[in-house]
């Protein structure tokens, strides 16, 4: 953006003086009138100003003109341009999520996978400037998608996550396991992995504890979320008869999750609804804020000259005025 400032706006008191000069002149104008005795005004009857006459005042006009875009001039405009430059530190971050069959039950709106990928569509949203990765697991893990900045392709993985891609478990080691291996050689400084689950380690080689000293020895901090409500849920299963429902009874190691977000230096949540899990998305939101430095600059360019050039053209003005077709009137 550009604006016109002034480095020495003192000389503006100047501007004072032009109602004292058009004073004077006008007096001035007063004292030359000459008096002439004559015994009649018939032979003035009709009589018009000359063209000459008219312009009489104009190079005073010119002379004050000049005055003030010298004073201008002695003010030195200049435009200043503002800008800033933008530094961004992003933050990789990996989500792990459980696409186990027990995340069809439906004490989420719609159900809990539905809950937790519209949940994390709008997180990634919110993080224009860091990479954000997809990591599915259910009795193994799966990359979905690697770190990428282009949220869009990310967006579109996620859309078509559903329980059922992998064999039915829970292999919580391995979905954390396969999460550091995607991020560990990662040269952010900040390194995150948030892991969803709604059930207990049942499968996979590696155990969650194991994976939790993996991703602490790599820097790799890690946020647990244990989804589901408290007591049972009702979970959906086919019939020949069409959808049935049983409850059934929600077991979260939050245990587990608690010792993982505290041996990588993370924090463990619970959510229970659809409200709760949109609220520990923006706490982690707000524990991760990304980096970003603004510099503010400014530039001047000198703006007098065409102030300067007017001033000169129109005392030039005067001077061919007042000794050419003005000069032989006061």
């Amino acid at each position: 953006m550009q604006d016109i400032t002034f480095a020495h706006k003192g000389f503006f008191f100047l501007f004072i003086l032009i109602p004292l000069f058009v004073a004077w002149y006008i007096l001035r104008q007063r004292k030359i009138q000459n008096n002439i005795l004559i015994s009649s005004f018939v032979g003035f009857r009709g009589a018009k100003p000359s063209f000459r006459q008219y312009l009489r005042h104009i190079p005073f006009a010119f002379r004050m003109l000049a005055f003030s875009a010298i004073i201008v001039v002695l003010a030195r405009p200049q435009s200043s341009a503002t800008g800033q430059n933008v530094t961004t530190e992003g933050i990789d971050i990996m989500l792990a999520l459980d696409i186990s069959g027990s995340m069809m039950s439906e004490d989420f709106t719609p159900n809990r996978v539905g809950a937790a990928k519209k949940v994390a569509e709008d997180f990634i949203d919110g993080r224009p400037n860091d990479r954000i990765g997809l990591v599915i697991f259910s009795s193994e893990a799966f990359s979905m998608c690697p770190l990428t900045t282009d949220h869009a392709v990310l967006k579109n993985l996620f859309a078509k996550v559903e329980p059922g891609m992998l064999t039915d478990g829970t292999a919580i080691g391995e979905g954390l396991a396969t999460a550091v291996a995607r991020i560990k050689d990662s040269k952010t400084k900040s390194k995150v992995i948030i892991l969803m689950t709604d059930g207990v380690n049942n499968q996979g080689k590696i155990s969650p504890a194991d994976a939790g000293v993996i991703a602490n020895t790599f820097g790799i901090r890690v946020y647990t979320i244990g989804i589901g409500t408290n007591g049972t849920a009702p979970y959906p299963f086919k019939t020949p008869f069409g959808i049935q429902y049983q409850q059934m009874e929600v077991q979260i190691d939050e245990a587990l999750l608690k010792e993982i977000a505290s041996e990588t230096g993370g924090k463990y949540f619970r959510a229970t609804d659809n409200t709760k899990l949109t609220a520990i998305y923006k706490e982690i939101d707000k524990l991760e804020k990304t980096k970003v430095e603004l510099t503010e600059f400014r530039s001047y360019s000198e703006c007098f000259l065409p102030y300067a050039l007017f001033a000169a053209l129109l005392l030039l003005s005067e001077v061919v005025l007042r000794y050419t077709l003005l000069r032989s009137l006061p």
